[in-house]
């Protein structure tokens, strides 16, 4: 069984910084890529970055949001996935979600991220 737990939200000051870990379990973790996600009030479900699998042959991939800001890592002997988040902004307030790209794994529970002075 997929187990995704996500878990480093909070309140945040703008421009501050914040350190969002994901604990996978329950699949093949080194051979498969990793995404994590956001979602804001209102707004669709997007993409915040992406990284290869051992097996892959594609790069890390952030969106224009998060390039220069965001950063994406993985540990495969711990079986986690890390989003280091910096200069946060007004506008990245959401809850965040890690995930298997292109797959129909349940998500988590998330972890929320809310920035205000």
């Amino acid at each position: 069984q997929v187990q995704l737990v996500e878990s480093g939200g909070g309140l945040v000051q703008p421009g501050g910084s914040r350190k969002l870990s994901c604990v996978a379990s329950g699949f093949a973790f080194e051979f498969s890529d990793m995404g994590w996600y956001r979602q804001a009030p209102g707004k669709e479900r997007e993409l915040v970055a992406s990284i290869p699998s051992v097996l892959s042959s594609g790069k890390i991939n952030y969106a224009d949001f998060a390039e220069g800001r965001f950063t994406i890592s993985r540990d495969n002997v711990e079986h986690t996935v890390d989003l280091e988040m910096t200069d946060l902004k007004p506008e990245d307030p959401a809850m965040y979600y890690c995930r298997r790209p292109s797959t129909w794994d349940a998500w988590g529970q998330g972890t929320l991220v809310a920035v205000s002075a």
